[in-house]
C-alpha cells in the first residue's frame, strides 16, 4: 500500500496543476443528515445524482445539489417539503456552506468575540477566496445504567474535526477524537471474545472493565478530468441502500484507502484498494508490528431507468507477505478473471444489488452477496457447505399513512454458513478482527424493524427492533458461524441448514430521542433492552438505560 500512497500523491502533483475540477470533501460517518437525504431521494424520485449513489459516505457538493434543485421545486409552489423537511434542508446547507449558491442568513447574529462561531455550524470558519476552512469541537459524553448491575457504562469522547479546500481544487478532511468507554455487558463480552473494540482499532484497557482508544480519520481529495473523484486516506466505506451491508459496512476499524470514483451519464463506478490487518491475537498488546493484508473492490451503479437502479459488486482479499499484488490494480470490474490468470486461491466476492424508488413514498433495496456459489448443489438441496452466499431484501416508506416525517423501515438479512471465511486466515473477509460485512458473521437470519419520526423541528425520536437466529460455534464443532475460523476445520460437507448449528436467539430493541439544543448539540436519551439465549450457552440478557450529550459527532451505538 506504500506504493499506492507514493503513487497517488505523485499522479495528484501532477494532474492538479492542468486538469484538477472543483471536488468535495464528504459527509461523515453517522451524519444527521442522512435521513432528509434517504427522505429527499424517494420525494424526488428520480434524482440521478442521489439516485445512482449506493456508496457512503456522500459528497458534501453532491447533497447539496441535491437539496437546493428540491428547494427550487418548493419555490415554485409545488408542495415537496415538509415544514420539517425545510427546516431539515436549511440545516443541510448551513453545515455545508461552502457549496450554497446562497448563504443569506447564515451570519450568527452574535458571533463569540467576532471571531468564534461567526455562522451557527462552525466554531471557526474561514472563507476567502482560494481557501475554506472549517473547525469544531467533538464531543459525547453519555452514561447509562444496566440492569445487569456491575461498572456503570459510559462513553467519554472528545477530539477535533475539520475540513477545507484549497482553490475548489484540493479538499482535505480529519477527525481525532481521544475516547474513554466501557460498554454494556454484552459489548464487554465481545471485545473478550474477539479482542476488538467494535469499530475502532488499537485499544487499551481502562479501569478494568473499560477501554480507552484513539479514532483518527482523515483523507485529501480532488477531481481530475471532471469524471474522476481520487481519495486517499484512512476512514471507513459503506456499499448499500440498508441499515446493514451485506458487501462492505462502517461497523469495523478505519483503514488506508485509495478510492477512484468515476461518475458519467448514468453511471457510478468505483474502484477501491485497501490496506487491512489480518487476524492476529494480543492486538491490544501494542509491542508488536501487525501484519498487513489487501483487499480490491469494484462496484458499477447503473441507473437503468429513471427510478430503477443495479449494481454489480465484486471484492478480492489477498494475502501476500505484507506487500500488494499489483495484479489487483486492474481498474477494470471482474477481478475473478484477474484472479484466476495468478493462479491463486484468493477469496472473492461477487454481488448485485439494486433500489426502486416508488410513487415518491417508497424505497425498495436489495443485495445478493456470492462467495461460492454452484448451482448444481443448490437445487440438489443436499446442503453443500460451500454454497456460501447472503441476501438482502428491505424497504422504506416515508410519510407512513399520511403522517408528515413519520418513516419507516423494514429489512431481511440472511447469510449461509461459511461465507467470508476462507481456508487461509489471512485472506477471510475481516479487518482487525472485526468482520467487513455484517455484524454477525455468517449463518444467521436478521430482521430490523426501524421507526422514525420527527414531530419538531429539534425533536427526532426512533424506536429500532433487531431479532436473529443464529448457529453457535461450539469448542470442538465448526458450524460456519466465526468467519475467522478456517472452513477446512468443518467436520462434514453436506446438511448445512440456514441457521446451522446448536441455535441462539437475540432481541435487540431501543428507544432513541435526540433533542438539538442548537446547531449540531444533541442531548440524547434511550433505553436499550437486550436477550440472547442459546442451547449451549448462558442466556444474555440486560437493559440499558442512557443519557447523553454529542457535539458534531455521531451517537455510539450497540445495535448488534
Amino acid at each position: 500500500m506504500q506504493f499506492i500512497a507514493k503513487s497517488i500523491l505523485r499522479l495528484s502533483v501532477l494532474l492538479f496543476p492542468a486538469f484538477s475540477m472543483a471536488q468535495s470533501t464528504y459527509l461523515p460517518q453517522g451524519n444527521k443528515h442522512q435521513p432528509f437525504l434517504d427522505r429527499l431521494e424517494i420525494k424526488l424520485q428520480n434524482n440521478t445524482g442521489l439516485n445512482v449513489s449506493t456508496l457512503k459516505p456522500l459528497s458534501r457538493r453532491l447533497a447539496v445539489s441535491a437539496a437546493e434543485y428540491a428547494d427550487s421545486i418548493q419555490r415554485s409552489g409545488t408542495n415537496l417539503l415538509s415544514p420539517i423537511d425545510q427546516y431539515n434542508l436549511r440545516g443541510l446547507l448551513l453545515n455545508n456552506s461552502e457549496w450554497a449558491t446562497d448563504t443569506t442568513g447564515f451570519a450568527s447574529k452574535h458571533p463569540l468575540w467576532n471571531t468564534f462561531y461567526e455562522t451557527p455550524a462552525n466554531l471557526i470558519q474561514v472563507d476567502t477566496k482560494d481557501f475554506f476552512l472549517a473547525v469544531n469541537p467533538v464531543f459525547q459524553g453519555q452514561i447509562g445504567a444496566e440492569s445487569d448491575g456491575g461498572d456503570r457504562p459510559f462513553v467519554n469522547t472528545k477530539g477535533v474535526t475539520f475540513r477545507g479546500m484549497i482553490a475548489k481544487k484540493l479538499g482535505f478532511s480529519g477527525y481525532f477524537t481521544d475516547n474513554q468507554e466501557r460498554g454494556p455487558l454484552f459489548v464487554q463480552q465481545r471485545v473478550l471474545d474477539y479482542d476488538a473494540v467494535p469499530g475502532v482499532g488499537f485499544y487499551k484497557r481502562y479501569k478494568g472493565t473499560g477501554n480507552d482508544y484513539i479514532d483518527a480519520r482523515g483523507s485529501i481529495n480532488f477531481t481530475a478530468a471532471k469524471y474522476l473523484e481520487f481519495q486517499f486516506g484512512y476512514d471507513k466505506n459503506f456499499i448499500g441502500n440498508g441499515y446493514r451491508s451485506l458487501f462492505l459496512s462502517d461497523f469495523g476499524n478505519s483503514y488506508l484507502f485509495l478510492k477512484i470514483n468515476t461518475r458519467i451519464w448514468k453511471l457510478d463506478y468505483m474502484n477501491l484498494f485497501m490496506e487491512l490487518v489480518p487476524q492476529t491475537v494480543y492486538i491490544s498488546a501494542g509491542d508488536k508490528i501487525l501484519d498487513r493484508k489487501y483487499t480490491a473492490m469494484h462496484h458499477l451503479s447503473m441507473q437503468v431507468t429513471r427510478w430503477l437502479n443495479v449494481g454489480i459488486f465484486e471484492a478480492v482479499t489477498f494475502g501476500r507477505k505484507n506487500h500488494f499484488d499489483f495484479l489487483y490494480l486492474n481498474p477494470i470490474i471482474f477481478l475473478r478473471a484477474s484472479e484466476q490468470q495468478a493462479g491463486s486461491g484468493d477469496n472473492a466476492i461477487i454481488g448485485l444489488d439494486l433500489k426502486a424508488n416508488v410513487a415518491k413514498r417508497f424505497q425498495f433495496y436489495g443485495q445478493l452477496m456470492l462467495d461460492e456459489f454452484k448451482l448444481s448443489e443448490v437445487t440438489g438441496g443436499n446442503g453443500w457447505w460451500a454454497n456460501k452466499f447472503g441476501l438482502q431484501v428491505g424497504g422504506k416508506y416515508i410519510d407512513a399513512f399520511g403522517a408528515k416525517n413519520l418513516d419507516l423501515q423494514g429489512e431481511i438479512n440472511m447469510v449461509r454458513p461459511f461465507s467470508y471465511s476462507h481456508f487461509d486466515s489471512v485472506a477471510n473477509y475481516t479487518h482487525y478482527n472485526q468482520p467487513l460485512a455484517h455484524p454477525l458473521g455468517a449463518n444467521f437470519i436478521e430482521a430490523i424493524g426501524i421507526v422514525r419520526y420527527q414531530p419538531l423541528p429539534r425533536l427526532t425520536t426512533s424506536a429500532r427492533l433487531i431479532f436473529w437466529k443464529q448457529g453457535t460455534d461450539t469448542a470442538d464443532s465448526n458450524v460456519g458461524t466465526n468467519i475467522f475460523m478456517l472452513n477446512t476445520t468443518r467436520k462434514y460437507d453436506y446438511g448445512y441448514t440456514l441457521p446451522n448449528g446448536p441455535r441462539s436467539t437475540g432481541i435487540n430493541a431501543q428507544l432513541l430521542a435526540s433533542y438539538e439544543v442548537k446547531e449540531n448539540l444533541f442531548i440524547d436519551g434511550s433505553i436499550l433492552i437486550r436477550r440472547l439465549t442459546s442451547t449451549v450457552t448462558p442466556d444474555r440478557n440486560t437493559s440499558l438505560f442512557s443519557l447523553g450529550v454529542r457535539v458534531n459527532m455521531f451517537r455510539r451505538e450497540y445495535d448488534y
